[in-house]
């Protein structure tokens, strides 16, 4: 096991809710996510850490909300996206061909954080091993809810997330009281038919 993939099962092992992924998908797969992630596939399966803060997804499962999402945007021209991981709050992690891991959406405030990844360019492989290993549990929990929203909640399946009803893009409020569990793929791609993406160029816009 690679140093940075170590460092990050001691900050948010152990897993949960393994799911064996089956050869097939590793096929589909090869030659378009870096050979270091179908690695991390083979010998742990998709699931979940730190309680369920963040999953390794199957981006198959997720073409529905890449396409509603990014579907009709240039994005898609520049480069072919798939989303291979998830917070519990629904931020996206899309690794793209080319550019590796240079873009997040977080569907709760219709924005993403496009990036540049210098080291995507050089090595996809080590790239993937750095976005591991510089994983941090604040950047997943969504204003430092998710204690709480676990406590109230319950952990959470593989096929869900927290999400906020009414969604905050209807007006909802931003509250702890209106989260749920609802179902991960069909809530994300509920919310991308509500607002339009908005591109953040730098967080202070966030």
């Amino acid at each position: 096991m690679d140093e940075d993939f170590a460092g990050f099962l001691e900050d948010f092992g152990p897993a949960i809710e393994q799911r064996h992924v089956p050869p097939s998908s590793i096929e589909r797969y090869r030659g378009k996510l870096p050979d270091q992630l179908l690695s991390y596939w083979k010998e742990h399966g998709w699931c979940g850490y730190a309680d369920g803060l963040f999953w390794t997804v199957d981006p198959q499962e997720y073409e529905p909300v890449l396409d509603a999402w990014i579907g009709d945007t240039p994005f898609m021209e520049k480069d072919a996206y798939h989303i291979f991981a998830r917070s519990a709050f629904g931020e996206l992690y899309l690794w793209g061909e080319k550019t590796g891991n240079s873009l997040n959406i977080f569907p709760p405030g219709s924005y993403c954080l496009p990036r540049e990844s210098k080291a995507a360019k050089k090595d996809m492989n080590f790239a993937m091993q750095l976005f591991f290993g510089a994983l941090d549990r604040e950047d997943n929990d969504f204003e430092g809810m998710f204690a709480q929203t676990l406590k109230k909640l319950g952990r959470l399946h593989s096929s869900d997330m927290y999400g906020f009803v009414p969604a905050l893009a209807l007006g909802g409020e931003f509250s702890l009281k209106n989260l749920q569990t609802v179902k991960a793929v069909e809530h994300l791609v509920i919310l991308a038919q509500l607002a339009p993406l908005e591109v953040i160029t730098h967080p202070s816009q966030i």
